[in-house]
């Protein structure tokens, strides 16, 4: 079955444009003007992938990434941002508010197709044993759920896997560099910032005191580490 790709774009032409690039390389795609009814549309397709564009006429990208992000039907679905917005601030605010990646407009086909195959090859990939229990935390791969004790948290698509390197890593501290590399991959462009974002979100959900954090620590000068459970 291909992969459908709901495209959250007002412009028509640049809307056809992303439609026909991905048609192309087969997958399905739905274009969506991002009216107040927007989310409605998108629950009832339950599209594997969103590219979701900030400046809507009826509706913040923002804000409709938020309830993306609070529901049941979409809750783990990569969205992809789409904007015109180029500053650092605004990348960061996407990323905070669950976006897993930020494109900045004029941008290449090409590059908006590679990194949709980047982030739907991630939720492809099952890995052996499907569940590993590591220490409080459980990991359920097949499902891309993680546990503390019998709570499920809520996370994005990129924020499981950044969970998961760091879960099936413990022990060793890694650079944010090599945190991007491993989580990120090459063919997306973000920075060192991106992994201090997701790094603080992680935190708010698997910390007691996030801003004393006991699991996913601080290495000066460097990175970060997550401790040994055992």
């Amino acid at each position: 079955m291909p992969k459908r790709i709901a495209i959250v774009e007002d412009e028509a032409e640049l809307a056809s444009l992303i439609d026909y690039n991905l048609a192309r390389h087969g997958y399905q795609t739905q274009i969506l003007r991002g009216d107040k009814g927007t989310l409605e549309e998108l629950e009832r397709a339950k599209p594997d992938l969103i590219v979701l564009d900030v400046m809507l006429p009826d509706v913040d990208g923002f804000q409709l990434c938020r309830e993306i992000r609070q529901s049941q039907a979409l809750a783990r679905t990569p969205v992809i941002f789409l904007t015109a917005r180029g500053d650092e601030v605004d990348r960061v605010l996407g990323l905070e508010i669950g976006g897993d990646d930020y494109i900045t407009k004029p941008f290449s086909p090409r590059e908006l197709v590679a990194r949709v195959k980047a982030h739907l090859r991630r939720e492809q990939m099952d890995a052996e044993p499907a569940v590993t229990g590591i220490g409080p935390f459980r990991l359920d791969r097949t499902g891309r759920r993680v546990y503390v004790g019998e709570r499920e948290l809520t996370l994005t698509s990129t924020e499981f896997n950044l969970l998961e390197f760091f879960l099936t890593h413990p022990g060793r501290a890694y650079s944010r560099d090599q945190l991007l590399d491993a989580v990120w991959g090459q063919a997306h462009y973000v920075t060192p910032r991106t992994v201090d974002v997701h790094v603080r979100r992680l935190r708010e959900q698997i910390e007691g005191q996030p801003e004393s954090p006991r699991y996913l620590t601080t290495v000066r000068g460097f990175g970060y580490r997550f401790e040994d459970t055992d």
